[in-house]
């Protein structure tokens, strides 16, 4: 009998033990995928292993029925499908779509800031978060990286910092009296920038940003030494390769299985990653149990980068 199948041809439900793995590789799944890029990568190895074909835009696509490909686009959206065997132009296509971003704090172009002696990191918000979640949790950076090879050529490279190296602090209860009376408020221009270090520590550490002779701070400066320091030694390059990145600020935190009974996935980026997951997971195992011999459709499933933001990109 085939998989959800009884020996009477019967469709069964999955057992506990199958919800369990299917559970066990969307946690895993949520922790490689901080942003939309890792998202894009992980979602790529899941179609590798199951067989699909990388296809380019740039070159012309020889399909045949039976084949599974998929593409990518600025490396944070994919597009997998499936062409049944019985499959012939126009016999229409089977479509779920999701998307690979998710709500949280972007660095700007411009990241260096410095405020009562704390250097911090200037961002923005991307998409409709929950902003106060933010407050007082572990943080770092992570995301793409434009890098400048020894011949001039720039190449694009993922960084992800798994130690947290970022806080939004709040404010103790003696500096904000009435916060529970009166609700916290956030001004996410002033009060979101994460603190990345002391300007002491930076500059006992040789991290300053002062210019040599001047005792202010360089207006050169996009970003503080510290953080490219810090990417630098995540890429194993120097410094001064780093041309530009997009960042995202992300939370450390590992995604879990919890609750008393073991029910609930507790987890960030799970609007959307959850269905991302799933939908790679449903296509994918749809080929392998019901193979595409009868099928005379297309089955595809569209992953897309910045619905938080409108779906106006070309992404």
């Amino acid at each position: 009998a085939r998989s959800g199948e009884n020996d009477s041809g019967e469709t069964s439900l999955p057992s506990t033990e199958d919800d369990t793995n299917v559970a066990n590789e969307l946690v895993d799944y949520l922790n490689k995928s901080w942003t939309q890029f890792h998202a894009t990568e992980e979602s790529c190895k899941l179609l590798l292993d199951a067989g699909f074909q990388k296809l380019s835009e740039r070159e012309e696509w020889a399909l045949e029925p039976g084949g599974k490909y998929f593409f990518t686009r600025n490396m944070s959206t994919v597009v997998a499908f499936v062409l049944g065997q019985k499959y012939e132009p126009g016999s229409g296509f089977n479509i779920v779509a999701a998307h690979t971003d998710s709500p949280c704090p972007k660095l700007k172009p411009i990241t260096a800031s410095t405020a009562a002696g704390f250097q911090k990191v200037g961002v923005q918000t991307y998409g409709g978060g929950l902003w106060h979640t933010w407050f007082d949790r572990d943080l770092s950076v992570a995301g793409r990286v434009l890098l400048r090879g020894e011949d001039g050529r720039l190449a694009h490279k993922l960084v992800r910092v798994d130690r947290p190296i970022l806080r939004i602090p709040t404010l103790a209860i003696h500096l904000d009296r009435t916060v529970n009376s009166d609700g916290f408020k956030i001004n996410t221009e002033t009060q979101f920038a994460p603190v990345l270090c002391t300007s002491i520590k930076a500059a006992l550490d040789g991290h300053s940003e002062k210019e040599d002779g001047d005792d202010k701070e360089s207006s050169k400066a996009q970003h503080h030494p510290l953080l490219l320091s810090i990417l630098a030694e995540e890429l194993d390059c120097q410094p001064a390769d780093i041309a530009e990145f997009e960042l995202n600020v992300c939370d450390t935190q590992p995604s879990v299985i919890g609750g008393a009974a073991n029910e609930f996935i507790f987890s960030g980026r799970l609007d959307n990653l959850c269905m991302s997951f799933c939908a790679l997971k449903a296509m994918i195992e749809a080929v392998e149990t019901r193979g595409l011999e009868d099928e005379s459709r297309a089955m595809m499933v569209a992953l897309f980068d910045h619905e938080e933001v409108g779906s106006d990109s070309a992404q």
